[in-house]
């Protein structure tokens, strides 16, 4: 099974142990919440997926990877208490509570997140003195006397043996108990997550030709060679920033995290010639509408793998085009949202000139925009200052990102998401202080109005400009290639990004579908496989060039 199924197998079996009657009863009885063993190999993205489920599901997360714990922080320290037994005292051992656990609670008190995941990583690879413990803790759900609280849902994972030589087998009595899912590094899913996070454009179509490169592990006479899904990733971040500070990444600094030579050096020279065919075909340019004479003779002659590379180097700077719109209109509505709660706080009416934001840009996505006002007491409104309603406004959405990122879920993604609204609110509270603290609530008002216009005008305006790069790129694709297996490419391409297809589902792009349909069209949906899998061929051949 792929990591997308099981992400989603993952997610329906939370949502099924969390569905309640209507006494608030588990629908699933506990002792029937089987949980859930991811077995796959590693770097493959199982403990990210934790992380997106639990911030889909808005539920708790404490994750571990129990090779780093030993028996006594999973289950407890041993002290003696005094008890009673016929009439005669004894000394009893009892644990304290498994730091496990008490992070469990903790992450609930934190959070306020009564109900989560508790994802234990490589539990088939503990020490022969946890090993019994871990069994323990799939067949109970508890760590030594302390049970996992209710509502939080087992979820663990390990490596097969070929990855991990400390691997233990679990006997029968513990598969009965669990829910095993087994996964397998899939390219193809793989790079729907690789255009959602932004992975490089250079890792992203090398790995296109070089599949065979994307996950593989070999034992040599010279020790292990590997790679990994997490490694092209962690690699793709490095050559990001070294971009931005003008550095360059070479075979030396990739084979760290390609550890696997003979690849890490291939990938090395692609990187090189990326870099010379953006810099030789100049993509901006393309994207603003101009082509450089000789541009699409010089491709008429150019090999096949040329060709194509061209067009990915067009893709992976519209990708970034439309992460960063998706990304802006998310943050207006964010705006939105903490704008309406200062309009009724400050008990201007809706509808009226004053009061009316004009609505969202069309497509306006918001995650948790539309929360409650903020709650004031009868007559303390007017004595509020503006400033202070939307700094309370602001502080209330602050401490609703840190009750989730506390939860566990993806912090680095929250923050990313946040940064530039938490920025612009302050802004406005900003322009509000400027004026003075005994503003009237209707002026406030009209400052904050013109002040989110202006920013809904940006995004229109960068709205506009990502849908004219798209138009320049298709210009240039049948200009250079009209109908040919490099528009098929660009076409298939665009429908694995879902940021393209969420840009271009809000705002269309007539050609897309056109050119979409007539592909599907040709072989009822057969073709864009075949003919993919024909430019891969193609550009394996040493030297091949286009007809």
């Amino acid at each position: 099974m792929n990591i997308k199924r099981a992400k989603q197998e993952i997610r329906d079996t939370i949502e099924a142990y969390l569905a309640k009657d209507e006494f608030g009863a588990y629908r699933i009885p506990e002792i029937r919440q089987r949980p859930v063993l991811l077995m796959g190999p590693p770097g493959i993205g199982k403990t990210q997926i934790m992380e997106q489920i639990a911030s889909e599901c808005d539920i708790g997360l404490v994750s571990y990877t129990i090779t780093h714990h030993t028996r006594q922080s999973a289950i407890g320290l041993p002290f003696i208490r005094e008890k009673e037994y016929g009439g005669r005292p004894f000394s009893v051992t009892e644990y304290t509570m498994s730091e496990i656990i008490a992070s469990v609670y903790d992450r609930m008190e934190q959070s306020g997140k009564k109900e989560g995941i508790l994802f234990i990583d490589e539990i088939n690879c503990v020490s022969e003195t946890l090993a019994p413990t871990m069994l323990q803790f799939l067949q109970c759900k508890s760590f030594g006397n302390q049970k996992v609280p209710k509502g939080w849902i087992i979820v663990a994972a390990g490596n097969p043996p070929e990855y991990n030589k400390s691997v233990r087998d679990f006997d029968i009595v513990t598969l009965d108990r669990v829910r095993v899912i087994p996964l397998e590094a899939d390219f193809e899913i793989w790079k729907e997550y690789a255009y959602a996070v932004g992975i490089h454009g250079a890792v992203i179509a090398y790995l296109d030709i070089h599949r065979d490169h994307f996950y593989r592990m070999e034992t040599t006479v010279d020790g292990k060679r590997f790679v990994t899904a997490r490694g092209w990733e962690d690699l793709s971040e490095l050559i990001c920033v070294c971009e931005g500070l003008g550095k360059k990444i070479d075979e030396d600094v990739v084979v760290q995290y390609i550890q696997y030579p003979r690849i890490a050096k291939d990938f090395s020279n692609y990187l090189e010639l990326y870099y010379k065919y953006q810099k030789d075909y100049q993509t901006d340019e393309i994207l603003s509408g101009r082509i450089r004479p000789g541009t699409l003779e010089k491709l008429r002659y150019a090999p096949f793998d040329e060709r194509i590379e061209i067009v990915g180097l067009l893709l992976s700077r519209l990708a970034g085009e439309f992460s960063d719109s998706r990304d802006a209109d998310r943050g207006t509505g964010e705006l939105y949202g903490v704008l309406k709660q200062f309009r009724e706080t400050a008990g201007i009416a809706a509808g009226t000139q004053t009061g009316d934001m004009g609505g969202t840009a069309a497509g306006t996505e918001s995650g948790d925009a539309a929360g409650g006002p903020a709650k004031a007491e009868s007559g303390e409104i007017d004595e509020k200052r503006p400033a202070q309603i939307l700094h309370t406004l602001i502080e209330e959405k602050k401490e609703q990102v840190r009750m989730r990122i506390d939860a566990g879920q993806n912090a680095r993604a929250l923050e990313a998401q946040y940064r530039g609204v938490f920025q612009t609110l302050e802004h406005y509270e900003l322009l509000l202080k400027e004026r003075g603290g005994n503003l009237p609530a209707e002026e406030a008002w009209e400052i904050l109005r013109q002040a989110f216009a202006g920013d809904r005008e940006k995004l229109r305006e960068k709205t506009e400009r990502t849908s004219e790069m798209l138009e320049y790129a298709f210009d240039f694709m049948e200009a250079a290639f009209g109908e040919s297996q490099e528009m098929v490419f660009f076409i298939t391409e665009l429908s694995v990004d879902v940021h393209a297809m969420w840009f271009i589902g809000e705002n269309d792009c007539p050609r897309y579908y056109r050119y979409n349909k007539a592909i599907l069209f040709e072989d009822q949906g057969a073709g864009v496989r075949r003919q993919l899998d024909e430019i891969r061929s193609g550009m394996r051949g040493s030297g091949k060039t286009a007809k």
